[in-house]
This record gives structure tokens, sequence and C-alpha cells, in this order.
């Protein structure tokens, strides 16, 4: 009995000599936590100054010291970043986030990496999870989508942030790009149905509407939408927009009339849209002269207008017709309201009175140009045209002689100057100079001839 008791007294005193033995001493731990620290600050510090393989090596030692510690691989993932090292990097914060799930910035590491190395399957697959973490990451997933040529996806969450969160103009221009692939437009065309039905004062679904049936061609599902917008939202001027056509066709001349002028008064319609209108209601008034009025007055709505003469522009059509009384007033009415010569009306206007034989006026006009612009030659051609025809003879020699300088590489001006010429010398009783004049012009036929 005595044997076994003193036999478990040696064996419990072995047990505790081991456990003893096993144990690290609290000032071993102590020294470990300390290096933990010293390397730790001294990767921040390298990192600070931009010495990243140095940075990386401090953080190693950390982990040889803590290695299942998230924050290091992290903080290593960001260095191998910093050196464009996306392998190793993307290694690192997959690591960090298999050791913390719960921390968002581990898998925004991973996500910069996707990015950077334009891996953006991969990318979609991290901001998934991201949005887990928070819903703003749809953002960018719209833009992944975009880059992954998902656009079914893109355009279904495009449509799911602007009711939640506004529209963006950066969502806008990809729903441009989707929508110019005509398979996405039907599923867009359902979609802003439903957004209609939704919020029916919200002007823009109509008009996005009306422009994908305008694409279709589908006239009668524009004007239905048409109708519903003024319905729901009777001063809308974009209703009229799309109304427009329809009173022409109808022959409803006063609600056309009243749809163009709101059209033509909105700061919210595009110039674009209201120079197709206006040009419509041009052809419709060569139909019904009584409206000619109306035509003069909106001519107003464009006085601000920098990128396109409309008074000149109605002229040019009339022209165009051989409607000659009616080319002549609007280019009168261009010249007086752009308060200048301004040379293309002027030069049309001149073709106008030379047809007409109005010869007189062709002289005015033709000098005064010719004053300011004297390097214009045609100005000079038109002058001196005009004076044979009065058979002013000498002064229609002065003036195509000085305007015959500076004609250059213009064949059909050459020919028509030394025709001129010839004639006026015809008048004034030179008859060499007279052939002269008139060889040349057959020479400068023979060679436009050849050339053609």
């Amino acid at each position: 009995m005595k044997k076994v008791i003193s036999l478990l007294i040696m064996l419990v005193l072995l047990c505790n000599s081991a456990l003893s033995w096993a144990q690290t001493e609290p000032e071993e731990i102590k020294l470990e936590d300390n290096k933990f620290k010293d390397y730790f600050f001294e990767a921040l510090k390298q990192k600070g100054i931009e010495n990243y393989d140095k940075a990386i090596v401090a953080l190693e030692r950390c982990l040889k010291i803590e290695p299942t510690n998230a924050t290091i691989h992290y903080e290593i993932g960001k260095n191998y970043f910093a050196l464009k090292d996306y392998k190793n990097a993307y290694s690192s914060f997959e690591k960090a986030h298999t050791l913390d799930p719960t921390n968002k910035w581990f898998l925004i590491g991973i996500y910069d990496v996707d990015y950077e190395t334009k891996d953006y399957v991969d990318a979609v697959k991290i901001i998934n999870k991201l949005i887990l973490f928070d819903p703003k990451f749809k953002e960018d997933l719209t833009s992944l989508y975009m880059n992954t040529g998902e656009f079914d996806k893109a355009l279904l969450l495009i449509n799911e942030l602007n009711e939640t969160t506004g529209k963006s103009d950066r969502r806008e221009g990809y729903k441009i790009q989707i929508l110019s692939q005509g398979q996405y437009q039907d599923a867009e065309i359902t979609n802003l149905v439903d957004q209609i039905n939704k919020y029916p004062k919200e002007e823009s679904n109509y008009i996005s509407l009306i422009y994908l049936y305008s694409k279709k061609d589908n006239l009668e599902k524009v004007l239905e939408t048409a109708r519903l917008l003024e319905k729901q939202i009777p001063n809308s001027e974009w209703a009229q927009v799309s109304l427009f056509k329809s009173y022409l066709v109808n022959n409803d001349s006063e609600k056309a009339v009243n749809a163009m002028n709101t059209v033509l008064a909105s700061a919210k319609v595009d110039s674009k849209i209201k120079h197709r209108i206006f040009n419509e209601f041009l052809i419709y008034v060569n139909t019904n002269p009584q409206l000619t009025p109306v035509l003069d007055k909106a001519i107003g709505y464009f006085d601000n207008d920098t990128n396109v003469n409309v008074a000149k522009e109605i002229g040019k059509y009339y022209h165009n017709k051989k409607q000659f009384d009616k080319a002549v007033k609007y280019y009168q009415l261009s010249l007086k309201k752009n308060n200048l010569a301004e040379v293309e009306t002027s030069l049309l206007l001149l073709d106008i009175y030379i047809q007409q034989a109005e010869f007189e006026k062709t002289v005015k006009v033709a000098t005064d140009m010719v004053a300011s612009y004297p390097a214009q030659p045609q100005f000079y051609y038109y002058a001196g045209l005009a004076h044979n025809q009065l058979k002013q003879f000498k002064k229609a020699k002065e003036m195509l002689e000085m305007g015959m300088d500076y004609v250059v590489e213009d064949i059909p001006l050459e020919i028509n100057y030394n025709i001129q010429l010839g004639e006026a010398y015809n008048g004034l009783g030179d008859a060499n100079k007279k052939e002269l004049y008139f060889s040349k012009a057959n020479e400068l036929l023979k060679k436009q001839k050849q050339d053609e």
C-alpha cells in the first residue's frame, strides 16, 4: 500500500515539473509583444517613405510571431499593391479575408487588384460581396457590368438605382450606350411603361418612351404616349413636340401653330428639334401660304441662334424652288437681322437679281460688297456683268480687271471673267481685246472638259 502511494506522489511531481517546463516565462511573453510592435511600427515607417520592400520584410517578421493576424496580411497586400506586384497583393488580401470575413476593407483590397488588372469578372464577384456591407457599391457594379458586356444586368441595375437613388449622368450615359443596341429596347420600353404607371407626373419617362417608339417607327405609340403626357402634364412642352406632326397630318393648322410656338419658346427642348419642327412647318406653309405671317414671326425665336441663320435657310429653300420673290424677301431679312454684309447671303441675292435681270440692284449690292470684301472676286464679277448689261462698258472693264487679280484656282469663275471682259471690250469697240478674252475663255473651257 505504501509503495502505491509513493508511486502516485512521484507521478504528480513529474507532471508538475513537465508543466513548469512547458510554460513560458512572463518576461518572454512581454519580449515577443515588444518585438511585434517594433516590427509593425518599422513597417509603417518604411511604408511612409515608400520603402515597400523593407516594409514587407518587417511585416513578415510580425507574421512569424502572429501568423493568423489578418491585419498584417492586409498590410502586406497594400505594400505589394504599391509595388504593382498584383499577384502577391491579391494573395495577401485574400488570406486576410479568409481569416476575417467580416472586414470589408480586405475585400476592397481584392477589388482594387481586380480593377487594376482589369479582371472585371472576378471584380463582379467581389463587389457582390461588398454590397452586403454597403449597398452603395451597386454604383460600381453598373460600371463592371458594362465592362463585362452584361448589358441586360446593367440595364436592370441602372433602372433600380434610378428609382431608388435618382438618376446620374454616368448611368444615363451607360443607358444610351445599351439602348443603341436594339435588342435591349423592348426591355426598356416595358420598364418605362411601368415607371409611368408608378409615377405619372415624371415627364422624363414619357420623353424617353417617345424616343424609343420613334426609333421603332411606331407612330401610333408615339402619339398615344404624347397624348398621355399632355393629359397628365397639360403644360408639357415635350407633348407638343410629338403632337405637332399629327396636327400637320390632320391639317389642323391652328393646333399646329400653337404647338410649334410652344416648342420654339421652350428652354427645355433641344435646338435641333426646334429646327426640325420649323422646317416641317416651312414645308407646310409652302402649300398653305396664308400662314406666311406666322412663319415670319417664328423666325424671331432663332434670333440668338449662332449656329443657323434661319432667314437665310428659308431663302435658300425658296431659291431652290425658283420662288425668287420669296427667296429675296428672306435673304434681305437675313442681311437686316445680321446687320452686316454676309458673303453667302449676298451672293445668293445677286444670283437671283441676275436671273431676274435686275441689273441696277445687282450693281448696287455688288459694289457695296466690293467695298466690304475687296478680296472676293465674285462681287467684282457680278458688278462687271451688271454694268455690261446696262451698257456701262468702261465701268464693267474696270471692275472686272480689278477682280481678276483675286481669282485663284477657280476655272469656272475665270471663264466667266474672260467672257465678260470680252463683252466689255466689244462694247468699247476694241475687237482685238474682245477676241483675246473670248479666246482665253475657249481655252479654259477645253481644259475644263479635259479635266472632267
